[in-house]
């Protein structure tokens, strides 16, 4: 019989109807525990101190400090618990169980609280058109376990092949990283020159937070499970400043193709899923779309490039 993590299974399928509802209360509890790294974390470029990442189990945000203090918070998509604890031994959990934002932000702070912590955090979502407060959010009350589940193996995987992909760049370059404001698994490689000032309008976000985000040249992409523009799990990849030129390079594979009203490059996760290789198949959109922002771009590919890993 298969098991969870077989090549039968490692890509399971991701159709957002399935759990559009559920994908949206895990993003805005998500929001809740990311706000505490962005309490907690110190400063770091681009804001990486505030992301959180692929576990064995789910998503951490590994330890946080508070004075001398340390704090963890783990979504343990296995379990479906989510566990805080601290380097001198506290631990508290909570399940993650159908129950609405207003709810799971209660006992969390409550949770946070018994544990000595009190961060001063923003009580509302960012990059969502329509930002309830946490504490009046009753509007997001959906859980799903298995459809939880699907995602968080299939974001396994993509973290597995994006890891890859980050082994043949030696030039500064993001880890990957799970941003929970937009929802998505990222990875970023930078020229080294500085960009043009980022005009912001991501939906309730202050304009100097994306100015931050692309102080400098760069090339990215991820994986994120739809919605908006892109209705279908996929991996994007986009350049900023977008070249002349890059929305009509020739990427690979095929089924990869240029969306003008996202200004990225798209690959269907189906795509990915369905291929008889889904690493080739990935790692083949990742170098080409990378490929084509560097060359475009006139990156020095010669002082940031290495022979990929095998």
């Amino acid at each position: 019989m298969p098991t969870p993590t077989s090549p039968e299974t490692a890509w399971p399928p991701l159709p957002l109807a399935a759990w559009r509802d559920t994908l949206a209360t895990l993003h805005m509890w998500m929001q809740v525990v990311g706000k505490t790294r962005l309490a907690l974390a110190p400063m770091e470029n681009h804001w990486w101190q505030c992301t959180l990442y692929v576990s064995e189990r789910g998503l951490t945000t590994t330890p946080m400090p508070d004075g001398v203090r340390l704090l963890t918070v783990d979504f343990d998509f296995v379990e479906h618990m989510l566990r805080l604890s601290t380097a001198d031994g506290g631990m508290r959990q909570l399940p993650l169980a159908a129950q609405s934002v207003a709810r799971f932000h209660a006992q969390y702070l409550q949770a946070l609280k018994q544990l000595g912590f009190e961060p001063r955090m923003l009580a509302r979502p960012v990059e969502v058109a329509t930002a309830i407060p946490f504490a009046e959010d009753e509007e997001h009350v959906s859980y799903a376990p298995e459809a939880v589940q699907r995602w968080w193996r299939a974001l396994t995987q993509a973290d597995r092949v994006f890891k890859r992909f980050r082994s043949s760049f030696i030039g500064k370059q993001s880890p990957v990283h799970f941003f929970w404001g937009s929802f998505d698994l990222a990875v970023t490689r930078f020229s080294g020159r500085s960009a043009p000032r980022h005009p912001g309008g991501a939906p309730n976000c202050a304009d100097y937070v994306m100015v931050e985000a692309y102080s400098h040249e760069c090339s990215s992409a991820g994986f994120w499970p739809g919605g908006g523009a892109v209705d279908e799990a996929a991996f994007y990849a986009y350049a900023y400043p977008q070249p002349e030129g890059y929305e009509a390079s020739a990427v690979e594979p095929a089924a990869a193709y240029y969306h003008p009203q996202a200004r990225e490059f798209i690959l269907p996760y189906e795509a990915v899923r369905s291929a008889d290789d889904p690493d080739a198949i990935l790692l083949r959109f990742l170098h080409s779309t990378y490929e084509a922002a560097a060359s475009l771009g006139r990156w020095n590919r010669g002082a940031l490039e290495r022979q990929p890993a095998g």
